[in-house]
């Protein structure tokens, strides 16, 4: 009697894995132009198949406008996901109805403008990307978003494995649950709106690459992007202070993540960090 020996998997030969980039918080003109410059390269330098762009402080730090995520789009970026602060301006609401690639947080309650998820089609196979927001230390009102993301992922999967989701939230406790809490059920899990990288990027065990928050690409010399002496003259009375953007070199942040196509695993993750003078 002989025994059938069953064939390791085929690996994917590296040149056919899904290279996705994705950028940190968009601050202000300054962050702006850091991208609208480095982007192209990055795409090329890094062989990018796929780049998302957090857009979340484009507009003088709050929220975005249509003609910057226009300028977003047109300098690379697939997808732009947003947060907290997609409100703040009032022009993007109708722009955001008719631009499914402009996204806010899928776990606002009710039936806001505009959607939390999507997928696209790639050389390389497609890509879906959620976009959620986290309720510790945030604004309230906001549903569950690990109900929300157990929901929307089993349904993006019956499109494609490769999905990758922008956990927008305050508390790195929350991240990291929601990390493992979707490990083997999507590509990738990346946290941002804290403005600072922070330096626990892994694939977990079931192959979800995972980091914290991906940081800013916003200016070196603030208070993770305001102006210095505002935010300090705050710190200092606790009265109101109106806070501008920081000006000076940029500080572009993000992440690398490599993925297979046909099984939606990440292969790899890495830290991508860029100085840019205007």
């Amino acid at each position: 009697m002989s025994l059938e020996v069953t064939p390791d998997p085929v690996p994917t030969p590296p040149e056919a894995c899904l290279r996705i980039l994705f950028l940190g918080d968009v601050v202000g003109e300054p962050g702006r132009k850091a991208v609208a410059t480095l982007l192209p390269l990055l795409k090329e330098e890094l062989q990018v198949d796929f780049a998302i762009v957090n857009g979340e402080n484009a507009a003088g730090g709050r929220g975005i406008t249509p003609k910057i995520a226009i300028g977003l789009m047109r300098a690379g970026a697939a997808v732009i996901t947003t947060g907290d602060h997609i409100w703040d301006q009032r022009e993007i609401v109708p722009f955001m109805i008719d631009e499914p690639r402009l996204l806010r947080p899928a776990n606002y309650p009710g039936n806001p403008p505009g959607q939390g998820s999507l997928v696209l089609d790639t050389k390389k196979g497609k890509v879906g990307v959620i976009n959620l927001q986290g309720r510790v230390f945030m604004k309230e009102g906001l549903e569950n978003p690990f109900t929300h993301a157990a929901n929307l992922v089993q349904e993006m999967r019956k499109e494609t494995p490769v999905i990758f989701v922008d956990f927008h939230a305050e508390a790195t406790s929350e991240k990291v649950a929601m990390g493992w809490h979707l490990d083997g059920l999507v590509s990738a899990v990346v946290g941002t709106h804290t403005h600072v990288p922070t330096a626990d990027e892994r694939l977990l065990p079931k192959g979800t690459a995972y980091q914290s928050d991906a940081g800013m690409c916003g200016p070196m010399e603030s208070v993770i992007g305001s102006e210095i002496q505002p935010v300090l003259e705050r710190f200092h009375t606790a009265l109101p202070a109106k806070f501008g953007v920081g000006k000076g070199a940029v500080r572009l942040n993000g992440v690398l993540v490599t993925v297979d196509p046909m099984t939606g695993r990440a292969t790899a993750i890495e830290r991508v960090a860029r100085t840019w003078h205007d």
